[in-house]
């Protein structure tokens, strides 16, 4: 039965590009860093980004800059790969906030007395990927263009081998000098 499984999931279309980003230690409460994240999840990343710039919320810049970082992850992961990658496919598969490490801090009370506070802080998580869709018409046509060049190459190197014989003299035979 492990088996079945294993099959079936090589005969899945060609794999999505995904790209995460993190900010650490941004100075926000988790609690108001979800809020906005939850706004976003799910959406086109175009979509995300214009729902952030309109949001009246202070850590909404936090995740559109962690949103925009995300997205050149992508971009410089099809790039390495080789690949072309359309921006306007990629949604937002996940984002959430942990909590992070707390400051404590001392505030003076009456008397001689003192109060404790924290500051909270959080890590933001974002991570987009392309669409499955965009995924297989970005391999299909890959797949195309390798095959249309293929014999192009081969082509071009026996022309250029061709002319290269053209050019060369002929040899001729050197007369002893006596």
């Amino acid at each position: 039965m492990a088996n079945e499984i294993h099959q079936g999931s090589a005969h899945q279309g060609p794999a999505a590009i995904e790209a995460i980003a993190k900010a650490r230690f941004v100075r926000v409460s988790p609690q108001k860093a979800r809020l906005v994240i939850d706004l976003i999840r799910g959406h086109r990343a175009e979509n995300a980004l214009q729902t952030l710039q309109f949001t009246k919320k202070r850590v909404a810049r936090e995740v559109e800059k962690v949103l925009r970082s995300a997205i050149a992850n992508a971009e410089r992961k099809a790039e390495d790969a080789g690949d072309t990658l359309d921006v306007d496919s990629l949604f937002v598969s996940a984002c959430f906030v942990n909590e992070g490490p707390r400051w404590k801090r001392i505030r003076p009370a009456p008397m001689g007395r003192a109060f404790r506070y924290q500051k909270r802080t959080s890590h933001i998580v974002v991570e987009v990927a392309e669409h499955h869709k965009a995924a297989a018409t970005r391999a299909a046509s890959a797949a195309a263009e390798a095959e249309a060049s293929k014999g192009v190459k081969g082509t071009i190197r026996k022309a250029r081998k061709a002319l290269a014989q053209r050019q060369r003299p002929a040899p001729t035979k050197k007369k002893d000098k006596k």
